[in-house]
Formats: structure tokens, sequence, C-alpha cells
């Protein structure tokens, strides 16, 4: 089981997607798609970029061609431009998830016995703070594959634009041309 979250610090919301395969650049991307879906595009109708912060490792990985393969599909399907910048190793902590969200789904989950992704569902849903925290959940049952394979033709129609200054971490994808 996963979990991928965002965050959105504007409207202190978060959206939780419940994966029950495997944790790969493809479901982070179902999951900011997801996302964007069910609550972005109400939330920002005229936007034309989406600012992702994100960790550097796992699937999210800034050295992963296939997380930017799967992100430039994601920015043809979804028609707009999505600007990644990378927390650099070891600075996860600096991620506003970790002090505004997990804590929060973490005292809710506490001392349950989470028998169905159900149950985990539920009680994430049931998240709130004080200061006005929701959370929303999603339960996503498609499998995704291991070990895909970057095309070999990707950096042809690929639409990156790498920032001039840390550009290993800081990049903008726009729809391929």
């Amino acid at each position: 089981m996963n979990l991928y979250t965002i965050y959105d610090i504007e409207n202190n919301e978060s959206f939780v997607n419940i994966g029950t395969s495997y944790d790969t650049s493809e479901y982070v991307c179902d999951s900011i798609k997801l996302w964007w879906n069910m609550l972005g595009k109400r939330r920002y109708p005229d936007a034309t970029t989406i600012l992702i912060l994100a960790d550097g490792g796992g699937s999210n990985s800034s050295r992963h061609h296939i997380f930017k393969e799967s992100l430039q599909k994601l920015s043809n399907e979804l028609g707009i431009e999505l600007r990644m910048a990378h927390y650099p190793p070891y600075t996860s902590k600096w991620n506003p998830i970790e002090h505004r969200v997990f804590p929060h789904i973490t005292r809710s989950l506490s001392g349950v016995i989470l028998l169905t992704v159900s149950i985990l569902k539920e009680l994430i849903v049931k998240t709130k703070t004080k200061m006005g925290l929701k959370v929303f959940s999603h339960l996503s049952k498609k499998k995704y594959e291991l070990g895909r394979k970057v095309a070999c033709n990707f950096y042809e129609y690929a639409n990156i634009k790498f920032d001039t200054i840390l550009g290993n971490w800081n990049y903008v994808i726009n729809p391929a041309l």
C-alpha cells in the first residue's frame, strides 16, 4: 500500500491518494492528476502553472528520467505547465507536508488496527485541525508496472527547461510542442 499526499498550502487542504499497487512515477503523476481533476482546477480555474514541491528521492526522484517522462505525459494531458522544485537529498524535513499534514493524519490513525484499506481511507478523511486543515482521500486500485523503461526517443519530444540555478532539482515541463 502507498500513500501519495498533496498539500495545498493556499487552502490548507491535503489530498491523499491511497494506492494498492507499486509506488511508481506513473502512480505519482496519476495522484497529481486526480488532485487536479477533483480539487485543483476548481480552486484555481485560471491557473497556467502547477508548482510542485517534491522530495528528491523515491518514485518522484529528481534524478529519474522515467519520472520526467511521466510528468511530460501529465503536462500534455492536462495542457498545463508543471514547475518542479525538488528538495535536495536529506532535506525533506523542510517540506511543509512533514509538519502540517503527516502528524495530524498519524494522530487520526493512532491506536487503530488497519484491517482494511477502507478503514484507512475513512480515518484519513476525518483528519482535521483547529487551524482548519481538511483532508480528502481517494482509493486507487490501478495496477502499476515495475521496471518500466524510458522511451528511447523521450528527449526528442520532451519540453523540459532546466533552471540555470540548481537545474538538477528545479525545472519546468510544458506540454510537448
